[in-house]
């Protein structure tokens, strides 16, 4: 199991007005947007945009970060071994298999296995 990326995660309201600030930081265009279910996630350098009204936000996680593994099965077996709890998942969405964890320490993360056609479109 490696790790492939990590994303910070930030929050916001509207998509359009989060990413051209990014855009101008990290010099490209973003490599994802897609909507999914009730928000739209564009992701772009290091930085996992959520859009959402904060209805739609207040139901989802708060993971403090997005984590790309190979293996989200491996993953889930190591971070079982150190204490950590899944608290959603493992289940499928548009760019693979993820699942959230909360860590011994109480910090949760996402963690993602995309699918090998992003992998090699965004990491290649």
């Amino acid at each position: 199991m490696a790790i492939l990326k990590t994303y910070a995660r930030l929050w916001s309201e509207d998509l359009d007005t989060a990413l051209p600030p990014l855009v101008e930081l990290v010099g490209e265009e973003p490599h994802l947007r897609l909507p999914f279910g009730e928000v739209e996630l564009g992701a772009i350098g290091d930085f996992l945009v959520i859009a959402a009204t904060p209805q739609a936000a207040a139901n989802l996680p708060r993971a403090t970060a997005t984590v790309v593994v190979s293996d989200l099965g491996e993953t889930q077996a190591m971070l079982a071994s150190h204490g950590a709890e899944v608290t959603f998942g493992p289940t499928q969405g548009p760019t693979g298999s993820y699942l959230y964890a909360r860590h011994a320490d109480g910090s949760e993360v996402e963690y993602v296995q995309w699918k090998p056609e992003l992998v090699a479109r965004i990491l290649a």
